[in-house]
């Protein structure tokens, strides 16, 4: 078991559900706010939210030497961080969307 290759292997799967969580709740505030540009701000801030923590999920674990890919002592941290990666996956697009919908809200 290589940590390096599994932990990679969930940072394209979880861009894959980010992408398409994305496109898909951005068009939903697309729809309910007409010509509103804050969709656009929420497209705008999450893709560069997502890269910066992806790149650095992947930079943590492709530093790892061969002795330490293959160390099952290495579990809680891959788990740790497999968890952080699909709560930033799934929620950032439902959370800043929401965030900006409520400021939309507010101010309109």
């Amino acid at each position: 078991m290589d940590w390096r290759k599994k932990m990679s292997d969930h940072i394209a799967y979880a861009l894959l559900v980010y992408t398409a969580l994305q496109i898909f709740v951005t068009i939903g505030a697309l729809k309910s706010h007409g010509s509103s540009l804050l969709p656009y701000l929420a497209l705008i801030i999450l893709v560069i939210a997502i890269i910066p923590a992806c790149r650095r999920f992947e930079a943590r674990w492709n530093r790892l030497t061969d002795e330490q890919a293959h160390d099952p002592g290495m579990a809680p941290y891959y788990r740790r961080d497999r968890l952080v990666l699909w709560a930033i996956a799934i929620g950032l697009p439902f959370a800043l969307t929401g965030l900006l919908k409520g400021l939309a809200l507010i101010f309109a």
